[in-house]
């Protein structure tokens, strides 16, 4: 085994040599001087690299960049490390039954064009919001929210079906329950369309040139403060050299983390940067897992089968990808979520890294290897799937290309495609996958996002009702979502602890091995060294750019 994992590591080494990094290296030295300078001359002014357009900025639909639209539009509520804290939303009541919400919303805040945000405006964004329910059933809020009232100017009612404890916490995320001017919205609404991009956040959009950038400038009459950072330019620029020559040229000064899990430049790039002193790299706590979907549903694909899904699990050797693919600067995970995610910390049995036990299952499941032939079959059907990834992503490219070469290894073939994110997106959606790459909600949103997406056409659907308990995992969805108390002892007295529920849910997409995790992620930020007031959000998709300032 010993043996096996050096030629692994063997493999890795050679995709890093032909990866985009080793001809960036070798300038790294002669135009560390010229970056020096060129850091300097970008004053007050943030410009960061994009893999992909802003798109369209309509936050009520999915097609935006979330760090862009994270700086334009606010929601009722913020989710922090301390818990939910009030945004545009000063205070707020939940009702004994847990089914109403009364909001108290701030006074005086101004949208971008000057119209003022008051209860009716809510009113009308929540409703726009509703108006296209088949696009957000994966946030389950959007299948229990009843009624919007006006109580007065300054306060608003939001009725439910049934009580459902994550309610603030869909609230506060960067979409779709965030607002708009209604001045902007057409026909009445916002799923056909907007006439404009007007928010309440710290930034104004004020320009946008198609796939080549977009300006951001600051609220000066933003109701948390003018932000220090007067414009955010977001340029599109192609991951990898591209990216890392403009950080040496000062043509950008910040990269980070984009909102598919997509990174410009890999880890050795980012480490020379630093190491010309003109630059910081910052990095977050644990924020989400990395992991392969399979797909359950697929039944004319070897995807459908447990053994076969299992034997991917513990035929990937995580450890080098830890190490050597992210120079330990991503963890390894065994688990869907990682143990300091609320109601995650589950005991779960330990599929440890193990080729030979991967081919005994293969061969027990009856995909045998015929001699002279590199890929089982099973009743004269070849073991092969595609695996999809973000051709963005330069780190997930070398995971496929090293996942790829382990699977050959115990018999099995990968296809590999890469594609744009939003494609990606589309199959998870539509089912046309048998393998792909994705990523957890997030630690602001966990468990209940990404475990409310196992039941979503939009989501996981395709991923989970495949699976021999699928109906029994979605009725302990609906059950967990709905619980109102979660003291155990309580609850026994009306059905299972929110606490147990989860467990059982984790407990069999676990079993089944739908959801193959590979490392916990973090969000991670390349900045001059002179930006002060680097923080993060409890998300992996946006970031308070309002509090940096450069000393």
């Amino acid at each position: 085994m010993v043996r096996k994992r050096r030629t692994f590591t063997r493999i890795i080494t050679m995709v890093a040599v032909i990866a985009m990094i080793s001809g960036c290296a070798q300038r790294a030295t002669k135009e560390n001087t010229e970056a020096a300078s060129s850091v300097g001359r970008i004053n007050n002014e943030i410009i960061y690299a994009s893999a992909k357009d802003i798109n369209d900025m309509n936050p009520h639909l999915y097609t935006g960049s979330m760090p862009a639209q994270g700086m334009v539009y606010e929601s009722l509520v913020e989710n922090t490390a301390e818990g939910i804290k009030p945004l545009l939303a000063e205070s707020w009541d939940i009702s004994k039954d847990g089914k109403t919400y009364t909001f108290h919303l701030r006074k005086g805040v101004k949208f971008h064009d000057g119209e003022p945000f008051n209860a009716e405006a809510v009113k009308q964004n929540i409703e726009a919001v509703q108006a296209n329910a088949e696009k957000h059933a994966w946030i389950k809020l959007s299948t229990k929210l009843k009624d919007v009232k006006v109580k007065d100017e300054y306060t608003v009612e939001l009725d439910l079906s049934d009580a459902y404890y994550p309610t603030l916490v869909e609230l506060s995320m960067t979409r779709p329950y965030v607002f708009i001017s209604p001045k902007d919205f057409k026909n009445g609404g916002t799923k056909d369309g907007v006439n404009g991009f007007h928010g309440t956040g710290p930034y104004k959009l004020t320009g946008h040139k198609v796939e080549e950038n977009a300006t951001f400038e600051a609220n000066t009459e933003y109701w948390g403060g003018v932000p220090a950072i007067q414009k955010i330019t977001a340029k599109v620029l192609p991951a990898g050299e591209t990216t890392y020559l403009a950080l040496q040229k000062g043509e950008i000064n910040f990269v980070f983390t984009d909102d598919r899990g997509a990174d410009s430049i890999d880890v050795e790039a980012m480490d020379q940067l630093a190491a010309s002193g003109e630059y910081q790299v910052v990095r977050s706590d644990a924020m989400n897992t990395a992991m392969i979907v399979a797909n359950s549903s697929k039944q004319n694909s070897p995807v459908h089968e447990k053994a076969v899904r299992e034997a991917l699990w513990i035929g990937i050797d995580r450890e080098t990808i830890s190490k050597d693919i992210f120079n330990g600067t991503q963890t390894v995970a065994s688990t869907l979520f990682s143990s300091n995610v609320n109601y995650a910390n589950v005991d779960l049995k330990v599929r440890t890294y193990d080729p030979e036990a991967a081919k005994r299952l293969l061969d027990q499941a009856g995909w045998t290897l015929a001699e002279g032939k590199t890929v089982r079959t099973k009743n004269g059907k070849p073991l092969a799937m595609k695996l999809y990834y973000d051709s963005n992503s330069s780190s997930q490219k070398m995971q496929a290309e090293f996942i790829q070469y382990a699977m050959k290894e115990i018999g099995m073939e990968l296809d590999l495609t890469g594609e744009e994110s939003s494609s990606i997106a589309n199959r998870r959606a539509t089912g046309e996958y048998d393998l792909l790459f994705n990523q957890t909600w997030g630690l602001a949103y966990d468990p209940q996002s990404t475990i409310a997406a196992f039941t979503s056409d939009s989501a996981y659907k395709h991923t989970t009702s495949g699976i021999a308990e699928a109906h029994e995992l979605y009725r302990k969805i609906d059950q967990v979502m709905s619980s109102t108390d979660d003291d155990s002892t309580t609850a026994s007295q009306h059905g299972d602890s929110r606490k147990a529920l989860y467990a059982d849910i984790l407990n069999i997409v676990h079993d089944e091995a739908v959801f193959i995790p590979l490392t916990n992620g973090r969000v991670t930020i390349v900045a001059p060294k002179r930006l002060q007031g680097i923080t993060f959000k409890q998300t992996q998709y946006e970031l308070p750019f309002e509090k940096m300032k450069f000393e």
